[in-house]
């Protein structure tokens, strides 16, 4: 079981959501950006240090969203969603194929990793 951490980042009334690389697992699905926490490490110094590697940004933690529990035909994951700001940088994407920012509303307009599915529907009922 994974244990990896995602970050919505919002920033002038927008949300950044990246698309994988065409040569990752999930291939081209779109997800929040973050990654598996390493031995030893917290959610919240896994996320900024994620967050600054693959974008190379910094975000301010907000709150943590409900966990997920996902399990996909070849591994099984529990991700752990936080809502956070962004704080320094524009980012760019280094590992995924692209990171967009959105409007809300736009959330359901994108082919999503299964996992990051029940996190919109918590952001959109709750924020």
């Amino acid at each position: 079981m994974l244990q990896v951490t995602c970050a919505i980042i919002e920033h002038e009334g927008k949300i950044l959501i990246c698309q994988r690389s065409s040569k990752m697992t999930l291939p081209l699905k779109w997800e929040f950006p973050g990654g598996k926490i390493e031995p030893g490490e917290s959610k919240k110094v896994c996320l900024r240090r994620e967050i600054e590697e693959e974008l190379g940004i910094q975000i301010y933690i907000q709150e943590e969203l409900s966990p997920v529990e996902h399990h996909y035909p070849n591994f099984s994951l529990t991700l752990y969603p936080f809502r956070c700001e962004l704080c320094k940088g524009q980012p760019v994407a280094m590992e995924h194929a692209q990171a967009i920012w959105i409007q809300k509303s736009e959330l359901d307009n994108f082919d999503w990793a299964e996992a990051d599915l029940p996190i919109i529907k918590e952001y959109q009922q709750h924020r």
